[in-house]
């Protein structure tokens, strides 16, 4: 078969999963679970069935509320009819961004869909909406109300969709982590002749509005997959070494391909003292990374490349740099979920593209794209767990809370937290990716 005459792709995530638990597929899933709402798992602990099933969700972690029933049975038509009559009536008040992992059947009603660097300016960019409606996890909605304006209310639709990597860096850690670095490092805001201060912090987009407020705190910044690389310049230049978190395999990659060795990358351990590492180790590191990372990338593996590249000859394997480093160094490239879109929108001629990032935003491009063929790394069909959270159902019903003139699932970060993380994310909307 060439590949001009690949079968059309249904670019649902749900449809390929519920093709699988009734059989007529003979794909895998990492867990039949997904097939079913997620409001089966709100009441329970834990990040619910996909990729982060496995990870630790800490002592009280929000809970969504029980949607409605009318919601909860209605069939995919109907909460389809009713969220698009819902923006109707709501019009230019309110405005859905949806991120690249988001379900189909969410993204097709976003205004904006893109990742955390362009979504976050899309919030900035909307100062008329009454209502931002964020389709993604609780740390990217904490952003937009960091950006958006006091009026604006930020409306997450099912306040479980969490992030396991978030939650991998919290802030009583984070500040002791900073002390124990004083006690090795001397005083942090002591200036050398160079006048770089002895460690910068950077927190990596995916983080709490807690740990963007302690960046901002300590002069520190914010940065996405977009314009790590940029952020990591703008902190060098102004400290002898970079405190990373939480997502270690992003802080590795990026200052790797900067030329840092790998022995001047020490991890930290929240849970070991010193975060493991020995007071030489810290004295001479340039980046020290805190030990956190993605559910979703890290099932990616080299054995998964190399069978990729015998089954399909020729095949461009790009991924996400928060993959490990081994799998980063065995693909073609890597770049940010929207540097993989770009990758694949440039190219001309009918390619085969094996992709290392979530599993929504492949079948989307698969389907976008049918002149070449692009496939997941990985072949079993295990979505964020949290970002699929995002039903239909849940957007449907804070819409029409809306239309009603209700704010259902407000996401407000306080003051004392709010400024100083609004410092660390104005650093990072000014440095802006390389093209």
């Amino acid at each position: 078969m060439t590949l001009q005459q690949l079968p059309p792709v249904d670019a649902s995530v749900d449809h390929l999963i519920q093709t699988i638990v009734t059989g007529a597929s003979t794909d895998a899933t990492c867990s039949t679970d997904l097939a079913v709402g997620p409001w089966d798992f709100d009441s329970r602990p834990g990040y619910g069935p996909g990729s982060s099933m496995g990870d630790v969700i800490p002592t009280g972690s929000p809970r969504q509320g029980e949607l409605p029933a009318a919601y909860r049975e209605a069939s995919e038509e109907d909460l389809d009819a009713r969220i698009r009559a819902a923006k109707a009536t709501l019009g230019d008040r309110a405005v859905i961004l949806g991120h690249f992992y988001q379900r189909e059947e969410v993204i097709q009603h976003a205004d904006y869909v893109g990742d955390s660097f362009q979504l976050a300016n899309a919030a900035l960019e909307n100062p008329n909406a009454e209502a931002i409606v964020f389709c993604g996890v609780h740390f990217m909605a904490e952003t937009a109300d960091l950006l958006s304006g006091p009026d604006q209310a930020v409306i997450l639709p099912n306040l479980a969709a969490g992030c396991s990597m978030a939650d991998m860096a919290d802030i009583d850690q984070v500040e002791d982590c900073w002390e124990q670095l004083a006690d090795v490092l001397g005083p942090l805001d002591a200036v050398d002749a160079s006048g770089r201060v002895p460690v910068i912090p950077v927190t990596y987009m995916n983080s709490s509005a807690a740990i963007k407020g302690f960046v901002g705190r300590h002069g520190g910044i914010v940065c996405t997959s977009s314009n790590a690389e940029t952020v990591l310049e703008w902190a060098f230049e102004r400290g002898q070494r970079v405190l990373f978190f939480p997502d270690q395999h992003l802080g590795r990659n990026t200052a790797k391909a900067m030329g840092v060795p790998l022995e001047q990358m020490p991890m930290w351990n929240p849970r070991r003292p010193f975060g493991g590492s020995s007071a030489e180790q810290l004295v001479d590191s340039r980046v020290i990374l805190w030990h956190g990372f993605c559910s979703v990338h890290r099932r990616f593996t080299v054995a998964q490349i190399d069978q990729a590249r015998v089954d399909h000859p020729g095949v461009r394997v790009i991924v996400h740099p928060e993959c490990p480093m081994e799998v980063v160094d065995a693909a073609d490239e890597a770049g940010s979920t929207d540097y993989i879109r770009r990758a694949i929108d440039a190219a001309t001629e009918p390619s085969t593209f094996a992709i290392g990032t979530e599993i929504n935003l492949v079948r989307r491009l698969a389907a976008q794209y049918p002149q070449h063929e692009i496939f997941c790394l990985d072949p079993v069909v295990c979505p964020c767990s949290t970002m699929y959270r995002i039903h239909p159902g849940y957007l449907a019903w804070v819409l029409e809370e809306l239309v009603a003139g209700r704010t259902p699932n407000r996401i407000q970060v306080a003051s004392d937290v709010a400024d100083p993380a609004r410092i660390a994310l104005e650093r990072m909307l000014a440095a802006k990716p390389r093209a």
